[in-house]
């Protein structure tokens, strides 16, 4: 294995949503990634006024990285849950303490994206930043153990409403209907 280590300088900063670490009701959040305007101009955003979904990376900074640990563990601390290994979480005690997500664009103004639906909190440094596409979302029916729906059942509110048939259909919430559309099969624990 490779002891090489990888520098980065992140693009940008969160600006405004959450300010404290909160597991559930993401749906909504309003933020804005400022990206760092002494690295970049207007014209690194040119024409991502035409995608609804961004995917950004992000680093969780407010995680100690002695506290990361890479041996099984419940889900979120639970401990009637079973434990499952370190790639099987989507938590912030990762070993390089990078986070992925899919959130909304909903304006581009100058070197501020504002978004919804970001889970980064308020002065998390941004990595990357790319649009999402459609073709890129899975080819073949996503799963995933009854735990995990469990687990997330409130972390966005309104998937939740959609897989129930509770959803009321709005332009607004087409992302959703998206999302709902990818989860073939689910768990009878549902």
């Amino acid at each position: 294995m490779t002891t090489d280590t990888v520098t980065l300088r992140p693009v940008g900063r969160v600006v405004g949503g959450r300010s404290e670490m909160v597991e559930d009701d993401w749906h909504d959040v309003r933020a804005v990634i400022r990206l760092d305007g002494e690295t970049f101009t207007a014209s690194a955003v040119l024409g991502l006024e035409g995608f609804s979904h961004l995917e950004v990376v992000f680093l969780f900074d407010r995680i100690d990285p002695a506290k990361v640990r890479t041996d099984p563990r419940p889900p979120r601390g639970n401990p009637s849950a079973t434990p499952v290994g370190i790639f099987a979480h989507r938590g912030p005690y990762r070993p390089n303490r990078l986070g992925v997500s899919r959130c909304r664009l909903l304006a581009v103004d100058g070197l501020n994206l504002h978004v919804a639906d970001l889970d980064a909190l308020s002065g998390t440094p941004i990595l990357d930043i790319k649009p999402y596409l459609i073709e890129f979302a899975p080819r073949h029916p996503v799963t995933q153990p009854a735990w995990a729906t469990e687990l997330m059942s409130s972390y966005f509110r309104g998937v939740v409403d959609v897989l129930n048939g509770t959803f009321e259909r709005s332009s607004q919430h087409s992302d959703y209907l998206l999302v709902a559309r990818s989860i073939v099969r689910r768990d009878d624990a549902w």
